[in-house]
């Protein structure tokens, strides 16, 4: 049944053997890309309502660590591509324990706790304009995207990626980055060199890139390039060789959540047969169980053993980024090497 739309950024599905109960899910998810998991949802839950209310990853942190403060109701599921921020949430004592067998299997580093659970395997991509950019030249790996950031005159104010002042994802990949790689901070003050173009969403990235105003962009989340590559051939999605960052779109049961018992039943769902046939298949959100394969389809690679894979732990350690003061140090970093301004 299509959703009846309650504000700019809610969207209801009604029940479809309804009145029935109402389950509330904040997320950070596009609507478009998370309907078909709803739909299939609401296929085998039929007497459930779904309210599905569209943040951004900082707004639904805020949301819901105010109303964990405050023992309010709001959400039933909280579900967001900011590992670190659902981390803090879940350490804070904001969510309830869950024994499910389907939640249970998921891989050690997709869930903490048994109240936080990492739902998809997304990888972190390279996105090109295939008209702009030839196949030869592309960039398969981060080394090459160095070389190619040596042509100033041709990608200046024409590279994108998340402006992780703003963006919770584009900060906890950055953060990721530096830790991980011994590129990053090349890589930074190359795009500083060639006045990257700074976007809170991933949404916008790609429309640079589709619509050629942007030749490439940088730490794409990979769920919505593939998607979007689907429709539009001239845009191409890298997954890098050397490594890729792979993201678990991490969500739990707030402890005071009004309904519990579909909102376990919804995060259950995801992981079972037919939760990861349209999470592999149709959403391109990958399931941590068996979607490494059919992320590895979707991008064309063959030599899948050869590459590198760093499926990100829901782990404490995601934290260390939220620190105060490390975050003002590594923001002036960002800052300083991409020539935007003082702290």
């Amino acid at each position: 049944m299509a959703p009846v739309f309650a504000s700019a950024d809610d969207y209801d599905f009604p029940a479809v053997l309804g009145p029935g109960r109402t389950l509330v899910i904040g997320s950070t998810t596009d609507i478009e890309i998370i309907r078909p998991v709803i739909e299939a949802f609401q296929s085998a839950y039929p007497t459930v309502a779904v309210r599905y209310r569209e943040e951004t990853t900082r707004v639904l942190y805020a949301q819901a660590e105010e109303a964990c403060r405050q023992g309010a109701v709001r959400d039933d599921v909280v579900l967001s591509s900011a590992m670190d921020l659902q981390v803090k949430l879940v350490n804070d004592g904001c969510a309830v324990t869950l024994s499910r067998p389907g939640l249970n299997a998921l891989p050690d580093y997709a869930q903490w706790r048994s109240q936080l659970f990492g739902l998809t395997y997304e990888p972190s991509v390279i996105v090109y304009n295939r008209t702009l950019i030839s196949p030869r030249e592309a960039p398969r790996d981060h080394f090459d995207l160095l070389d190619l950031l040596r042509d100033p005159e041709r990608f200046r104010g024409r590279i994108g990626t998340y402006d992780i002042e703003s963006s919770g994802l584009g900060y906890l990949f950055a953060t990721l980055d530096d830790q991980r790689s011994s590129t990053w901070g090349r890589l930074i003050e190359g795009m500083g060199r060639n006045d990257v173009r700074l976007y809170c969403c991933t949404s916008e990235i790609l429309d640079g890139v589709a619509e050629g105003r942007l030749l490439l962009g940088y730490n794409v989340l990979g769920s919505y390039a593939f998607a979007r590559a689907r429709e539009n051939p001239d845009l191409a999605v890298v997954v890098p060789s050397d490594y890729a960052l792979v993201l678990s779109r991490a969500a739990f049961v707030p402890a005071d959540a009004a309904n519990k018992a579909d909102a376990a039943a919804f995060l259950e769902f995801t992981q079972t047969q037919a939760g990861r046939r349209i999470l592999n298949e149709q959403a391109l959100l990958f399931s941590p169980l068996d979607g490494r394969e059919h992320m590895f389809r979707e991008a064309g690679i063959e030599d899948a053993e050869s590459r590198s894979i760093r499926p990100v732990a829901l782990r404490p350690a995601l934290m260390a980024g939220l620190d105060t003061m490390k975050r003002r140090l590594f923001l002036k970093q960002w800052r300083d090497s991409l020539g935007i301004g003082a702290d």
